[in-house]
Order: structure tokens, then C-alpha cells, then sequence
């Protein structure tokens, strides 16, 4: 291990996000959103463009949460398998978020062009690695089921699979030619300056103390300031803490850690993902990694920053790359994700005017972007509906058991898993 473990690579290599101030004083705007993160920034975003005067507060700097801390892949649809995305919500309503959010990386990588956002996006899909018979059968259902619905995925089988990712610990891959890999910090910043160009003013270091329902709409009150506004959207994710607490009752924070290398030289980099996807695999204690633009491999997995899970990733890259058997790291951090009871986001109309919007697990990028563009319309009055569930979420119950048995197992994986089990 490098002696130098710090902080989060996409902090240390991101672009400048936007020179803001933290809210103080009146204000009056027709949205105010709670949370700088993806959803928050793209319905600032879209509502600017469509006219609509829009603030955003963020508890501490743009891009704090999940949205700066993520793997930085930005694909196509849900966790769920598509047939099981109609078993949960009906097929109608199954077909039309699998449709949506199947167009959410063009979305992504039209506003990076239009804006010129600089985050080292690369457009050469995603590789869903197979681990084993279990691994290959998933693998299998969910290139029948999305071929069936028209996705342009494919099935590799294992000599492809292992010379495309470099490693031959996998007897599969199915391939994504829709998605990619961003610097997701920069992307956040980006949206930021998107946003802010086209017209939505932006705060910082602005914690919600209150959001309290007025006559004519809702007043949103920070440490030092006041926002008065017809609407209101919570768009916390798994950072609830730092909006409405009331809303971190509906998910299940899991935590997801990454490390980054050193630089790898040019033969290792000819070795592993000579085509720059994004990899994540079928393990039910699901990993990632990936290259950044630097040539540093960056290596994920469930469960909170530690030595645990920075001995077994060390472990992990020294059997699935041998050639990589003294990887250093340089960087370490750790983020949240919102698991929702069905492992579907969902946008919550709590009361009249109040909206929360949650649940990604582990899928941001794409539906955050996605669902403030479909938000901004909805309020324009220019769509019907939203793609996502819209019901009223339950409080999980023993929602804090659930995320120590999350936690527990992850640690438990890390502690215990040998090579064999990559057979």
C-alpha cells in the first residue's frame, strides 16, 4: 500500500465547479431544490431553459454526496432485470421506465457536448462481468430480455469476455454499447455551470434547517437564509441527513468504496481494458473497476473505506490481473447509496408542491440526469407524468438492521473470499 491514501481521486483530478456563496437573506424563486447532486443539477438545469426561476441549495459543496463519489459509469437502465422491472411496477409502466431510462446516456452525453463539459467522458460502453454458472444464467437472462426489447447489448462469450477485459477470471460478459464512463465530479460541476448559464442561482454550505408549508406554496429556511417557492424538491438520495431527515427513512444507505492506483505504465495498460469500458461484475458482493483518463485503475466494492476492503482489493486485482500483483494505491474514499425496498428510484409528491426523489441504487448518473429533465417538464406543464413510480414510500422497517447486515456481509465477504471463489 502507498503511504499516501487520500481523499477521493475525482476531488483531487476534477474540474472547478462554480464559485457560489451560501444563501443568506429572502428569496424568491418559483422551484427551490434541496441537493446539488445529478437530479438536483439537471432540474435546475432544464427548468432554466424552459424559463422557470429555480434556486438550489446544497448543504455543503456541489457534488458532495453519491454524485461525487460514484464509479463514475453511466448506464443504461435499472438493477433490475426488465422482466422483473414488470413484475414489480406492471408491464406498462415497466416498458415505459425501461424505455426511458434506456435513452438516459444519450441525455447524459448530449449535455456533456452541448456544454462542453470537460469529464474525460469516454463512449465505449460497459462490460458486465460473469462470475461463475450463477453469473453466466443472469447473464444470460438479461441479454434475452433486452434484446427483446431492443437494446443493442451483447453476449460475449469467455475467450472474447477475458481479452476485451483483460483478466481470465470471468467466463462472460454482457457488452453495453449505449453507455460509458465519466468523471462524475466534473460532470456535477459541469451541470453546475450548465445550470447556472441558464439562469438558476446556486448556494453552498446552505443546510436545510426547515421546509414549511405556506399559503401559497412552501418557505425552505437554511443556517442563514430563506427561500420562499411554489414547489420544492428533495433531492438528497441517500444524503437525506442534509435535507429532511424524515426522507432517510425510506431507503437503505449502503456504502460503496473505491481505491485508485498509480498511474499503470503502458504494457499494463495494453493488457486490461484496452478499450476503456467500465466493468462491474455479477458477485452478489458486486465489485467495479475501471480506467480513469490518467491511466489509474480505479477498484470498488460494497462496503465502507478501510483496511478490510483495501487488503481485499489488493487481493482481488493480484488474481483477476497477475501482472498487476503489487498495484499501489494513492487514493481511497467512500460513498452512499440509496437502495430503495424494489431497487427502483422513485419520485414521492409529499405533500402539495413537495417532492422527493430517491433511490437510484446505485444507478445515478443516468436516471438523475434523466429524471430532473422529466421534473423540469412536469412542472412546465409539457408532460402528463413521470416515467418513475410516484407512490408514497413506506418507512423500511428495521431499516438499520438492514444496513448492518449490508455492511456485516460486505465485511464478512472481504475478510473471507479466496481465489476459488472467482472460479
Amino acid at each position: 500500500m502507498a503511504e499516501r491514501l487520500c481523499d477521493s481521486l475525482w476531488r483531487a483530478s476534477a474540474i472547478a465547479g462554480p464559485d457560489l456563496i451560501p444563501l443568506q437573506g429572502s428569496h424568491n424563486a418559483q422551484v427551490v431544490i434541496v441537493g446539488g447532486g445529478f437530479t438536483g443539477l439537471s432540474t435546475a438545469l432544464h427548468l432554466g431553459k424552459l424559463g422557470i426561476s429555480v434556486i438550489v441549495v446544497e448543504a455543503h459543496e456541489i457534488g458532495f454526496g453519491g454524485s461525487g463519489r460514484n464509479v463514475g459509469l453511466a448506464n443504461a437502465g435499472v438493477w433490475l432485470e426488465p422482466d422483473q422491472l414488470d413484475s414489480a411496477i406492471g408491464p406498462e409502466a415497466g416498458r415505459t421506465l425501461y424505455n426511458t431510462l434506456a435513452g438516459a446516456p444519450n441525455l447524459v452525453y448530449a449535455l456533456i457536448e452541448e456544454y462542453d463539459i470537460q469529464c474525460e467522458a469516454v463512449r465505449n460502453g460497459t462490460l458486465h462481468a460473469g462470475v461463475g454458472k450463477q453469473g453466466l444464467a443472469q447473464l444470460q437472462r438479461r441479454c434475452e430480455q433486452m434484446q427483446t426489447r431492443g437494446a443493442p447489448v451483447q453476449l460475449l462469450e469467455s475467450a472474447e469476455a477475458q481479452s476485451r477485459i483483460g483478466s481470465s477470471k470471468f467466463n462472460s460478459a454482457l457488452f453495453d454499447p449505449r453507455a460509458g464512463t465519466i468523471q462524475p465530479l466534473s460532470y456535477a460541476h459541469g451541470l453546475a455551470h450548465a445550470a447556472i448559464k441558464e439562469g438558476a442561482k446556486l448556494f453552498d454550505y446552505s443546510p436545510v434547517t426547515s421546509v414549511q408549508p405556506t399559503q401559497d406554496g412552501w418557505i425552505v429556511q437554511t443556517s442563514h437564509g430563506e427561500v420562499r417557492a411554489e414547489t420544492v424538491v428533495l433531492a438528497t438520495n441517500a444524503y437525506s441527513e442534509h435535507g429532511v431527515k424524515e426522507q432517510a427513512r425510506k431507503f437503505v444507505p449502503i456504502f460503496y468504496s473505491q481505491l485508485a492506483s498509480k498511474p499503470l505504465t503502458s504494457s499494463q495498460l495494453e493488457q486490461i481494458l484496452p478499450n476503456r469500458e467500465g466493468v462491474w461484475d455479477t458477485c452478489t458482493v458486486m465489485s467495479s473497476f475501471r480506467l480513469d483518463q490518467q491511466g489509474r485503475l480505479v477498484f470498488g466494492g460494497m462496503g465502507g473505506e478501510g483496511g478490510v476492503l483495501a487488503n481485499w482489493a489488493s487481493q482481488r486485482v493480484s488474481e483477476l490481473f497477475p501482472f498487476l500483483s503489487n498495484v499501489e494505491w494513492d487514493y481511497s474514499w467512500t460513498g452512499q447509496i440509496a437502495y430503495s425496498e424494489d431497487h427502483l428510484p422513485h419520485c414521492q409528491q409529499l405533500q402539495r408542491g413537495l417532492f422527493s426523489v430517491a433511490g437510484y441504487s446505485g444507478r445515478g448518473i443516468g436516471p438523475g440526469t434523466m429524471m430532473g429533465k422529466e421534473l423540469a417538464e412536469w412542472f412546465a406543464g409539457k408532460r402528463e407524468s413521470l416515467s418513475v413510480p410516484t407512490t408514497i414510500l413506506r418507512n423500511i422497517p428495521l431499516r438499520e438492521l438492514k444496513r448492518l447486515f449490508y455492511e456485516v456481509g460486505a465485511q464478512t465477504y472481504h475478510l473471507g473470499q479466496k481465489t476459488h471463489a472467482l472460479d
